[in-house]
């Protein structure tokens, strides 16, 4: 509708030869001035030097002329404001359309023909799955559902650290308990892959303070470079890094399915490095120098903004950034005809990854246009310590379970059986979480509260998935006295919700094109409130009410405008709770 008023508005400046105008149009903070508003004459009084509400009632009167079947009114407001008023007739089939799109509203082909990989979450195997993990898990998997309802072809891919620093002292520890006799092999997956992340926390401390145990922790992060033969030297090194890699794999699987995501490309550190690393000597002297044994890029050269990177250590070692070049080489011959490369990682990753992005541009201009970045902000919990309810260190694994637990807490006096209970406490728990990430810019950092997260009031997920249960249950209850959606009686009110429903196909242009959920997750909260309030406020079941019909024709419009808005920022809905 945006798109016809806009389209309307240059018709009519054409027609008064004032065509060519840069106007803006919203929609205004009080249904009561009407459902879009637009500053045109504002802006055309000023190139015109005449009177801006002059104007306004001038360019009404041209539309008045002419006016779409979908505009009950226009007029003018303020010192020039042009305010439309949408008809009863248009709210009216805007409720049959969204039923008639069911399961598609809000979708559209803007991106059709449009092939995108979105890179995201990238934990690292004998690590444990960190907070950041499961931002940035939350945010890729929302925005690559986002790219899809736009008709794009979206490939996940999840890129993965299976060497560096981190693996060797984890090997390490494991290596000095005893292997494979202190493994916990009898364990659950979860059990042992928690053991290997407290070796590598273990492995992290004594690196710093034991100079002994350095010296071998590097010479084991030299070995996980070897190939051939020499792999087979260090046989048993590789025992523990292939038994260890397996079970830490195994267990973000596990997580991955909890969060509803499923990866379509896996790339793996140990193999962008050559591939990297080869870029990187073949463009010495052209992009990359040498600088103390190491190799380097002095990105300063090209932006004032950059600064130096070393890509090779003097140890002959490539680092993250050779290993991100690669990575990126690969994408593009993973997928030749991709349009855009889009990578979600956390803010303190901007400024390394803003000289990587610089470095392949001079190597490969063809995909400087095609790569885009997504950062995110950091998370704090509201108590300020970074604890989890068991008292553990908080990881994104130990965060997404104690909240799964706390509202099966909730639900454990619910009238329904185990597995109903488990099925609710899962969904409700990763809603708690995903909806507190993406309610916020994703560039600013956030406070995450337990109980405010799980809460069935207010801003939370939960709510909005108790709100779409609570329309399937009158839904329900219509179907068993027979009451389906009808139009043939329509009241002449039109209630908040249906002009809050309409807007859902702009909300999601919008956070398409601006890369950001938010805007979604406050969509959903403003027309669950509203729906709230429809509720409260009207008997929409009523065999009596010749208006019943209609009103669970809103009914089922917002329960399909709720499910694929949830479904768009990667939650479930239970259908009770």
């Amino acid at each position: 509708m945006q798109e016809k008023i806009k389209n309307f508005i240059n018709k009519v400046l054409e027609s008064i030869q004032m065509e060519g105008v840069n106007f803006s149009i919203e929609h205004p903070e009080d249904f009561k001035n009407g459902d879009y508003s637009t500053n045109v004459a504002m802006v055309c009084s000023k190139n015109l030097k005449i009177n801006p509400k002059e104007l306004a009632e001038k360019i009404v009167g041209e539309m008045n002329k002419d006016l779409p079947v979908e505009i009950s009114k226009i007029d003018v407001a303020g010192s020039g404001f042009i305010n439309f008023h949408l008809s009863r007739e248009f709210f009216s089939k805007n409720i049959e359309e969204i039923l008639n799109q069911a399961e598609k509203v809000g979708s559209n082909s803007k991106l059709s023909g449009k092939r995108i990989m979105v890179e995201y979450t990238d934990p690292n195997p004998f690590k444990p799955f960190h907070i950041g993990h499961l931002m940035t898990n939350t945010i890729g998997e929302s925005v690559a559902r986002i790219l899809e309802h736009s008709g794009a072809k979206v490939g996940r891919a999840n890129y993965q650290g299976d060497v560096g620093l981190h693996v060797a002292k984890a090997i390490w520890t494991i290596k000095q308990r005893g292997f494979p006799a202190f493994t916990y092999e009898n364990s659950s997956n979860i059990k042992k892959a928690t053991y290997i992340g407290e070796c590598y926390s273990f492995g992290s401390s004594v690196y710093e303070t034991d100079p002994k145990a350095k010296e071998e922790i590097d010479d084991i992060n030299q070995k996980l470079y070897a190939k051939g033969e020499e792999r087979e030297k260090n046989k048993d090194i590789y025992d523990i890094y292939d038994w260890g890699f397996e079970i830490t794999m195994e267990a973000f699987e596990d997580i991955y399915r909890l969060l509803g995501t499923k990866f379509d490309f896996y790339f793996l550190e140990s193999l962008m490095a050559p591939v990297g690393e080869e870029i990187v000597r073949a463009n010495i002297g052209k992009v990359f120098e040498e600088s103390d044994g190491a190799i380097v890029f002095k990105a300063e050269k090209y932006d004032p903004k950059l600064h130096t990177r070393v890509f090779i250590t003097s140890k002959g070692l490539p680092t993250y950034e050779t290993k991100e070049l690669g990575l990126t080489e690969e994408k593009f011959k993973t997928d030749p005809d991709m349009d855009l490369s889009i990578v979600v990682t956390a803010n303190e990753q901007e400024d390394y990854m803003r000289v990587v992005a610089k470095a392949i541009s001079l190597i490969h201009s063809e995909h400087e246009k095609k790569m885009f970045h997504i950062t995110h902000g950091m998370m704090r919990l509201a108590t300020g310590k970074m604890s989890s309810r068991k008292g553990n260190v908080v990881t994104g694994e130990s965060l997404l379970r104690d909240t799964i637990a706390l509202v099966a807490e909730r639900v454990k006096e619910r009238d329904w059986n185990t597995e109903e209970k488990n099925i609710v406490a899962d969904k409700v728990g990763v809603a708690a979480l995903k909806y507190s990430i993406l309610k916020q810019s994703i560039g600013g950092d956030m406070i995450y509260d337990f109980e405010k997260s799980i809460s069935l009031e207010g801003d939370s997920g939960p709510y909005l998935q108790y709100s779409y249960a609570r329309a399937n249950s009158i839904i329900e209850k219509a179907q068993k006295e027979n009451i389906l959606p009808d139009f043939e009686t329509i009241p002449e009110e039109v209630f908040e919700i249906e002009r809050m429903l309409y807007v859902f196909p702009e909300v999601v242009d919008r956070t398409r094109d601006l890369y950001e959920p938010h805007h979604i997750a406050s969509y959903l909260i403003e027309v669950a409130r509203a729906y709230n309030s429809f509720y409260g406020n009207t008997v929409i079941v009523n065999k009596e009410d010749i208006n019943s019909s209609y009103k669970i024709a809103i009914t089922y419009a917002f329960s399909f405008v709720m499910k694929k808005g949830l479904q768009l920022l990667g939650i479930e809905v239970p259908i009770k709770m």
